[in-house]
């Protein structure tokens, strides 16, 4: 069965895309076939993969406007597939305001892809607005990187209040898996203060372990690569590592008991 995962947070610099790239890696690194979908017109995991998103001739603002086949925007890089973005993605949210069922764009497209992997990673921008709708409704789970600052904390109940909203009128069955903490560093009150309260204010869990502040992530993406590729012994690495583990034990087990609703 495959599974559909956002990674979303409307505030920026929360480790967002290197959060997409690390576990999808990671889970890729377990066997798992995954696709991953650039949803942000800044096209940041589009570069961090190794392409440029000035080079490209299709993207997904093809498959929204032009309604070219996702299979056909389809990148391979190393371990994953990647339906890349470019600044042309931002035109895409003026065309989608126009058309009915806009929020469902997203999801009629992967209908034609989506059963050729176990995992779709979605990397939704910095906003709550039609691309991100667009992801929340196309995912079957939600995943919320939060740094370790109060800002970026403030941001989970303003994107909780959207995953309700979805609910209620376009995708019922979006679950919140939990909450990845990023740039942390427990030498400070603070972030320990917020990694203590997340789950306490949100009553949402945090997906162990923290992944700690590391010069490393911000080498990896000039060089085309995620922080498994680049410092693959490194704390970061073997925490997405451990990320990746927990999704594909959860996607494991739901299999198994959709398999025995099915055979009665």
């Amino acid at each position: 069965m495959s599974r559909t995962v956002a990674l979303a947070n409307q505030k920026g610099g929360v480790a967002k895309t290197t959060s997409t790239l690390s576990i999808g890696v990671g889970l890729a690194e377990l066997g798992h076939k995954v696709l991953l979908i650039d949803l942000d017109p800044q096209a940041s995991l589009t570069y961090s993969v190794g392409l440029d998103p000035d080079r490209l001739d299709l993207s997904l603002h093809d498959v929204f406007v032009r309604r070219t086949p996702m299979e056909k925007v389809i990148q391979s890089v190393r371990h994953l597939d990647i339906v890349p973005a470019t600044i042309d993605l931002a035109g895409s949210e003026v065309h989608l305001l126009t058309r009915t069922g806009r929020e469902h764009a997203l999801k009629r497209a992967l209908a034609s892809v989506k059963d050729q992997y176990d995992f779709v990673l979605l990397d939704l921008p910095p906003s709550l607005g039609v691309l991100t709708i667009n992801g929340l409704t196309a995912a079957d789970d939600l995943l919320i990187p939060v740094a370790c600052e109060t800002l970026s904390q403030r941001g989970v109940g303003q994107l909780l209040e959207t995953v309700d909203d979805v609910r209620a009128f376009a995708n019922p069955s979006l679950a919140v898996v939990g909450i990845i903490v990023t740039l942390f560093d427990d030498r400070t009150r603070h972030a320990r203060e917020i990694l203590e309260d997340l789950p306490i204010r949100y009553g949402i869990p945090i997906l162990q372990p923290p992944v700690r502040k590391s010069i490393r992530f911000a080498e990896a993406p000039s060089l085309g690569q995620s922080v498994l590729d680049h410092s693959p012994t490194s704390a970061g690495a073997e925490a997405y590592r451990q990320i990746a583990r927990q999704l594909s034990e959860r996607a494991a087990l739901l299999d198994q008991e959709s398999r025995k609703i099915e055979e009665g």
